[in-house]
């Protein structure tokens, strides 16, 4: 998948690729990536910003240190600035990284991989009729702030996946009780489907059935269910819960 890119002076977008190198320097151990300064600039304010000075000319700073970012992560990130293609995730495990070289996009301040990348995550979860765990989604929350575009996908998903099952999770509806603001962005969400008032139910309506009745009896408003109608997506939260449990990574 692959985006045009911006633009980001005209003395940068000129020069041939092997025209200058620049030294990076990733990772604790510091590992070293030549890359061109041109394609980097040109793709991410943030270098251009520090390998260009105010005038838009190559300034003398030739390298510059990553020491927070993992080396994993930025190969991916050079393996996308060369090639402009994503490895598509052929498993959920694989969403992990791809949400790290987000957190890197945004960083660098490159809009083109952002966009890739959630399209990528988006069409994985569509094309496998699944949705994101409650472990991506605090991951995401943790670490992009609000009117994040990869946040906005993640709670979109999880407001559909929560109105078509017959139960809240128990899990998920202890995130939910726990953090207001991912509650408050999941309704926001649902009222973005701009649904016709004929569409939902009015439980000032006596006349008709407000969905507190199953077949098993009565069932209170705040009941919650261990059991979802998508089996599916119910084990892999669980997995998801058990490991957030073990990382430590949450919604806060």
């Amino acid at each position: 998948m692959s985006s045009e890119p911006s633009q980001n002076g005209d003395e940068k977008s000129q020069k041939p690729l092997h025209d200058t190198l620049v030294d990076l320097y990733v990772g604790e151990e510091n590992n070293h990536y030549p890359l061109h300064e041109k394609l980097l600039c040109y793709h991410s304010p943030f270098f251009a910003s520090i390998f260009y000075n105010k005038d838009n000319k190559s300034s003398r700073t030739k390298e510059f240190g990553l020491p927070e970012i993992e080396d994993q992560t930025f190969a991916l990130f050079v393996g996308w600035l060369y090639a402009r293609a994503l490895r598509g995730p052929e498993e959920e495990r694989d969403i992990g990284p791809l949400l790290d070289l987000y957190f890197l996009a945004s960083k660098l301040q490159i809009e083109a991989l952002e966009t890739d990348i959630v399209e990528t995550v988006r069409a994985f979860y569509h094309d496998n009729e699944t949705y994101p765990g409650l472990r991506r989604v605090q991951y995401v929350y943790a670490n992009t702030e609000e009117d994040n575009v990869m946040r906005e996908m993640m709670v979109g998903s999880v407001a559909r996946y929560l109105t078509l099952a017959d139960s809240i999770p128990e899990h998920w509806a202890k995130a939910l009780k726990k953090n207001g603001q991912l509650s408050v962005d999941i309704i926001r969400s649902i009222q973005e489907w701009h649904l016709e008032a004929r569409q939902v139910p009015d439980a000032r309506d006596a006349s008709v059935d407000r969905g507190r009745n199953t077949f098993k009896g009565p069932v209170g408003f705040s009941h919650i269910e261990e059991g979802s109608s998508m089996q599916n997506v119910k084990e892999e939260d669980e997995e998801d819960q058990e490991e957030s449990h073990v990382n430590g990574n949450g919604v806060s």
